[in-house]
């Protein structure tokens, strides 16, 4: 292999990382392996793309920021050789891998076998965009930036309060409630050692009237601004929305709560 190839497929590695757990996919099924005798390479060579895996460092981390748990079902979006999938399973969650390469999906399984948590580790060869998100509490992903915003709007439309985790690449505007940098620590001496976690807000934008007086919450994503009037008192609002919690200031005072029906109800203190 001459040395400017190299250096085009070293490029490739690192530009065009993905799909959690892992891997950035070609968008034709690759031929299927042999059983049990697949064994895929960091940094090999993809229709387009190549596939690079996440250190597991980081992988401990996302579900630790998520705080995952046995109450919960993970999704992991591109789920590679699946450790993500058996990582959250070692935790007690239930967990599925969405992937795109039958053979990483049989890898997987097997992996799962392996440490024995297939029962709660399933896999499952899908387009990401034909899949239902609905189940989860969680989300895990390592996608290009490019697909995290396609796939931006079906997310905002889960259920408020699901926990969404990327390694690295973000949603565009959308910024993260949570940054840890995990780059030089043990286990992550590549680039894509960055954990961002968002929780999907509940849309709360509109007016109110409340035993605090008349409220306008505009909202942009989790972030919250508007007024509180009351009386011949206007005050500027700032807040944000976390799940299903609302929590803002205006006037010296913070005010906590959520909305019931369509009703906001809200605590002050301060």
């Amino acid at each position: 292999m001459s040395a400017s190839r190299s250096s085009r497929i070293a490029a490739l590695a690192f530009a065009l990382v993905a799909l959690s757990g892992t891997a950035v996919h070609a968008q034709d099924k690759p031929a299927a392996a042999a059983p049990g005798t697949y064994e895929p390479r960091s940094g090999q060579e993809g229709k387009d793309v190549v596939w690079v895996p996440t250190p597991q460092a980081v992988v401990d981390k996302m579900l630790e920021v998520a705080r995952v748990g046995p109450r919960d079902f993970v999704m992991d979006l591109g789920s590679g050789d699946g450790r993500t999938v058996i990582t959250a399973a070692k935790l007690g969650a239930r967990a599925m891998g969405v992937e795109y390469n039958p053979d990483m999906v049989a890898l997987s399984q097997r992996n799962a076998e392996k440490a024995g948590v297939s029962e709660r580790a399933t896999f499952v060869k899908a387009d990401l965009f034909q899949t239902s998100f609905a189940k989860a509490s969680v989300i895990t992903m390592f996608l290009l930036p490019d697909i995290n915003l396609k796939l931006r709007p079906k997310i905002l439309a889960l259920k408020p309060g699901t926990r969404i985790v990327s390694n690295s690449f973000t949603m565009g505007d959308w910024e993260p409630d949570v940054k840890v940098d995990l780059a030089g620590q043990p286990g992550c001496d590549n680039s894509y050692c960055t954990v961002l976690h968002w929780v999907v807000p509940r849309r709360v934008a509109g007016t109110y009237t409340t035993a605090h007086g008349e409220i306008t919450l505009k909202q942009t994503f989790q972030k919250l601004e508007g007024t509180l009037k009351s009386g011949s008192e206007s005050l500027k609002i700032e807040g944000r929305v976390r799940g299903e919690s609302i929590e803002f200031a205006a006037g010296g005072k913070r005010y906590r709560g959520a909305l019931k029906g369509k009703s906001l109800e809200l605590q002050a203190a301060g």
